[in-house]
């Protein structure tokens, strides 16, 4: 493949990028000599003709921001010359047409070896803790430090040894952190305990305490879990009874293990522990005796998500995904596109594939609520772009919105969620989620997914507690340097040595091996297990 300089994204963009740092002077693109009249820094874009004050600035074929003074042909596209601004008015009257151009039709029959369920297929198997209350979370502790111990065999990490050499003043200390072993189970092969806390459940908004008995049960009711112990004080909020309606709710023929422990009809702690474990241990020996079977990739419902982006994001690893989702909606199953705020600016394509215009109006619904919270305590959907995205090249939330879209390939949209309604549909879902990573894997995980598409920019160290989450870097630098955090290297894009096609076939091989079981993601490898709810009211 040939190698350029500069990309020239959609015909109609006035505006390009750089894919190498480009200095002053003649640059080639699309049969056209463009003189810069500034130094680009490689991910930033430059001006492809005269851009007069006020008149909109064009990548990926939509608008993602307005001039705000006249910006000349080979000028650098920067936060003092451009500002965020959309196209306001959506129109309903789409001829819902979709190119789908590439040939699925050899992934049909791909499988991976998965814990089926019945009604949903597994690519983990984990017993899950967790509880209703923030004030059971030390109780939470104190039984993930004794199963773990005695679950797992874990050396003493390079960072420990690290430590132990300074404190004796060893001259010759250990630098070279490995990171720690992966632990290996003592006694069960097949499952795996996992533990989460949270700060709700109780001296919040009802509505809060509701979002959060919703979302849990969809941990509950995720197919990568087995079953559940759940720890309740007795007096909150999200009482059990309240938390049942919620997972009947999300699945009137729910049949998996659950156990129910209310502190205050226990009474000591210690008898509560006991209690806890005994009966625990005899429902993670019944969850251990399941084992993996070959399953169509149907079963895979995926999560699609950024964080960390940068110039190189909507171009490489981005696109890839999405190369992936329509692979995985072109099979028989499902992907979730969520973070909201980084769909602004390209509410008209998302209308245009939606495949009813009900389904277009409720997204465009849940946008404008979620847009008007956020101007309410002034923080609206153009102040997304953090400081990291801006410093790499995305310095507009629709610049960034529009490369984020990618992940979501150009399959139709199927459904369009509120945060913790469960996927029902093969297809491409929308999500309605903040565009804070761990919220949003948090969300989509409650969501129904099995596994998760993380592409990062600058480099991100996000997991989950119950799901694998595959890390995809988006440029070769950063794969290079945090290697130890990323699965995936779509840099070789960027390059030029390798096509999108190929980059999603390799990346299809990788979600099959991870999801068999096979390999182990980085973010597991490392305990990466972030789970932070959604909280839309106040503390009271």
């Amino acid at each position: 493949m040939k190698k350029h300089s500069t990309l020239k994204i959609n015909k109609n963009d006035n505006i390009a990028v750089a894919l190498n740092d480009l200095k002053i002077g003649e640059v080639n693109i699309d049969n056209k000599t463009i003189n810069l009249n500034h130094f680009i820094p490689q991910k930033h874009k430059f001006s492809l003709e005269k851009i007069s004050k006020g008149d909109n600035v064009i990548f990926y074929g939509v608008i993602v921001g307005i001039a705000q003074e006249d910006i000349y042909e080979g000028d650098l596209i920067s936060t003092s010359n451009v500002v965020h601004h959309i196209e306001s008015e959506i129109k309903f009257n789409s001829s819902n047409s979709f190119n789908l151009n590439f040939d699925f039709n050899k992934y049909i029959n791909k499988t991976f070896l998965g814990y089926d369920r019945g009604d949903q297929v597994g690519t983990e198997n984990n017993w899950l803790f967790f509880p209703l209350v923030f004030c059971q979370n030390k109780n939470i502790e104190t039984l993930k430090d004794i199963f773990m111990k005695e679950f797992y065999e874990e050396k003493v990490s390079e960072e420990q040894l690290y430590l132990r050499d300074i404190i004796n003043e060893n001259n010759s200390a250990r630098i070279n952190f490995g990171g720690s072993t992966k632990p290996k189970s003592k006694n069960f092969e097949n499952i795996d305990v996992k533990f989460i806390t949270h700060s709700g459940g109780c001296g919040e908004t009802r509505q809060d305490s509701a979002t959060l008995g919703r979302l849990l049960a969809g941990y509950v009711n995720n197919p990568n879990v087995a079953g559940a112990t759940i720890l309740s004080l007795g007096c909150e909020h999200l009482q059990v009874e309240i938390f049942k309606k919620y997972l009947y709710s999300v699945n009137p023929n729910f049949n998996k293990p659950l156990l129910f422990f209310n502190q205050q009809s226990t009474g000591n702690k210690n008898d509560l522990i006991k209690n806890i474990i005994k009966e625990s241990m005899i429902e993670i020996k019944k969850a251990d005796k399941l084992v993996r079977t070959p399953v169509s990739i149907s079963n895979l419902v995926i999560g699609l998500e950024c964080g960390g982006s940068d110039g190189f994001s909507g171009i490489s690893s981005n696109p890839t995904i999405g190369r992936v989702s329509d692979i995985i909606c072109f099979s028989g199953g499902s992907s979730i596109l969520s973070e909201f705020p980084e769909l602004c600016g390209v509410e008209q394509e998302i209308v245009n594939r939606s495949n009813s215009e009900k389904l277009a109006r409720r997204f465009i619904d849940l946008m404008r609520t979620y847009e008007k919270r956020a101007n309410d305590v002034d923080s609206g959907f153009d102040m997304n772009p953090s400081f990291g995205n801006i410093q790499d090249g995305l310095i507009t939330d629709a610049m960034k919105s529009a490369g984020a879209l990618k992940k979501g390939g150009s399959s139709e949209i199927v459904d369009v969620l509120d945060y913790t309604e469960y996927v029902k549909k093969s297809g491409l879902n929308l999500l309605c989620t903040p565009g804070n990573d761990v919220e949003s894997t948090t969300g989509m995980v409650g969501s129904g997914a099995n596994i998760i598409l993380f592409s990062t920019g600058l480099g991100t160290p996000t997991g989950n507690p119950i799901c694998p989450v595959i890390k995809i870097s988006s440029n070769s630098q950063l794969f290079l340097k945090m290697n130890d955090i990323i699965d995936f290297d779509c840099g070789e894009i960027i390059t030029g040595n390798k096509t999108i096609e190929e980059c999603s076939s390799d990346l299809i091989d990788l979600i099959i091996d991870i999801a068999s079981g096979k390999i182990v993601s980085k973010s597991k490898y490392n305990k990466q297990e972030d789970f932070i709810p959604w909280k839309r009211g106040l503390s009271l």
